[in-house]
């Protein structure tokens, strides 16, 4: 039985050794706090309960996959899996201590994998001694559910570490989808105008209720400002902070003043019970829905254009990543196909024309997109 190793037993890690588990394989896992550790199990067991009462899991198939979940008091208990993925916080400083440490006790053949959504993966591999094992295996909460896992490819990624990390995970159900070790991967960096192009509008005077109900009124399961409120203003403050400062500070990462100022007021959304729009609700779709849906699209599809000319990942992957990542109902190139590419070429030049002067490189449009028949 292959091993999966796993070092973070928060709830990402936890839902990453209950996906593996529940495929089969033998897990081993471990977390810095003996509390994380001793409780483990018991907290898988307990979110899966409602499933066996409900008769959608077999109470024989819950106690199985509990059964292939090992816990170890230290991560040199782990380091002999045939893929380790560490799930700890995000700290550069941190993951590297902890990657080091794993490596030090694993095998040669050993596969290193970061789920850090944030920090560059060729930054972590600094300072190990194979860093040619380390991939990025970035999974998406929750991690039992979410069918998208990003492969990301630091520029020292062995091919045969990138092969296996795939053939694990594909076997444990996932889509995985390659992408180059960029800022925000594929999903955060590509979703970024999802929630910037509505705080803009916000920012003009639109409600979020109209902007998130045009935005469902075109086929969306969730509004840009429903989905902040459900991150959390703070984890999406974060998120836009990081990828503007990977990308130099370019316009089309503006850190709108309106999200630093909810951020402030401590109305982060549903944790805190207060957010854009919760505990509120969209109203009926605004009479300018398809006007707004289209400056939203145009903005999604020029930042994907961005990350295809940068050799980053495909058009398809792309596409495919916004869908399964976000449940987008469709991804932004193909988005920009339906509403017709001159269209939205034609959009963007408005909202640069628009645009304050410190703002209007958010609006060029990107030689990739301009490109696109």
């Amino acid at each position: 039985m292959e091993r999966i190793g796993i070092a973070g037993l928060g709830t990402m890690g936890l839902g990453i050794a209950q996906l593996y588990a529940q495929a089969g394989f033998r897990v081993l896992a471990t977390d810095a706090q003996p509390a994380a550790r001793d409780s483990a199990v018991a907290r898988i067991r307990a979110a899966l309960e409602p499933r066996v009462a409900a008769g959608k899991l077999a109470p024989e198939a819950l106690e199985a996959m509990l059964a292939n979940i090992s816990v170890a008091a230290a991560p040199a208990g782990i380091a002999r899996a045939d893929l380790v993925i560490e799930a700890v916080v995000e700290d550069l400083a941190v993951k590297r201590r902890l990657l080091a440490g794993i490596e030090e006790a694993a095998g040669p053949e050993t596969v290193l994998a970061t789920n850090t959504s944030a920090l560059p993966v060729a930054a972590l591999a600094e300072g190990l001694r194979r860093p040619a094992m380390l991939v990025g295996l970035h999974f998406f909460n929750p991690a039992p559910v979410m069918r998208l896992v990003e492969l990301v490819a630091h520029p020292g990624s062995a091919p045969a570490a990138l092969a296996r990390a795939r053939a694990l995970t594909e076997r444990a159900g996932k889509e995985v989808i390659g992408c180059a070790d960029r800022p925000g991967f594929i999903v955060n960096r590509c979703a970024r105008p999802y929630y910037g192009e509505a705080l803009a509008m916000l920012e003009e005077g639109r409600s979020p209720g109209d902007i998130d109900a045009a935005m469902l009124a075109a086929g969306y399961r969730m509004g840009p400002f429903a989905l902040i409120d459900l991150i959390g203003a703070d984890v999406n403050l974060a998120a836009t902070e990081g990828l503007s400062r990977g990308m130099g500070g370019h316009p089309r990462y503006h850190v709108f003043a309106a999200l630093r100022a909810q951020v402030a007021r401590g109305a982060l959304g549903r944790k805190s019970g207060q957010g854009f729009l919760f505990p509120g609700a969209p109203g009926p779709a605004p009479a300018d829905a398809t006007a707004i849906r289209l400056r939203i699209e145009a903005t999604l599809a020029n930042e994907a254009a961005s990350l295809l000319a940068e050799g980053a990942a495909s058009e398809g992957a792309i596409d495919l990543a916004l869908k399964l990542g976000l449940n987008f109902p469709r991804g932004p190139i193909e988005s920009a196909r339906i509403l017709g590419l001159d269209a939205v070429r034609a959009e963007l030049a408005r909202l640069a024309a628009a645009a304050p002067p410190a703002l209007r490189g958010r609006y060029e449009v990107s030689p990739a997109l301009a490109a696109l028949a």
